[in-house]
């Protein structure tokens, strides 16, 4: 059972999609993200791609995150999204588009920066170093964003103009973070 942890909808249960199409992340491997990020939720754009159930950017909202766009090709993930958001009572402050990660991204382009990404697609797809390019290709990292990449990889991911932030394994869980830098003024 997925729950979320603390914030506005601590211990709000949530939906998870039927089937082996999604992964939902380990509760260990989320608390020690958002223990890593605690201090830099506040008021920050989320983009969840590959959402899943949507615990990510719901647990970010809980926490103190502005605005959280959720997206998925799933239909079955897309249900569980949009009921969880519900149960979370975030849906002013919460976007679902139902589109493969691409078609997001392009639909995105031009518009406000995200400050906090999750990249959490089915391992061994090869799509975060993908998502990543995408990402930075449309201008849809804020100075100072942090990239969460979650896969099976025993190193680190990481993309032109994005720093390691932080590299640890969580069991079957390996979770890059990147940072984009800030500008000095």
């Amino acid at each position: 059972m997925m729950r979320i942890i603390t914030g506005t909808a601590r211990g709000t249960k949530l939906i998870t999609p039927e089937g082996t199409v999604t992964r939902p992340t380990a509760e260990r491997t989320k608390q020690a993200i958002f223990n890593i990020l605690q201090f830099e939720l506040k008021e920050r754009r989320v983009l969840d791609l590959f959402a899943g159930s949507g615990q990510l950017g719901l647990e970010a909202l809980s926490r103190g995150a502005a605005y959280a766009v959720f997206a998925d090709t799933s239909p079955e993930a897309c249900r569980a999204i949009r009921s969880n958001i519900a149960k979370t009572h975030q849906e002013s402050r919460s976007r679902l588009i139902a589109e493969d990660y691409k078609t997001v991204i392009r639909m995105l382009r031009g518009g406000e920066p995200f400050d906090l990404v999750f990249l959490d697609p089915p391992y061994a797809s090869g799509l975060v170093d993908k998502a990543l390019q995408q990402l930075l290709h449309a201008n849809l990292l804020a100075e100072g964003a942090y990239v969460i990449c979650e896969g099976d990889s025993k190193t680190p991911y990481s993309a032109e103009n994005l720093t390691l932030y932080r590299f640890a394994n969580y069991g079957k869980n390996v979770i890059t973070i990147l940072k984009k830098a800030e500008t000095e003024a």
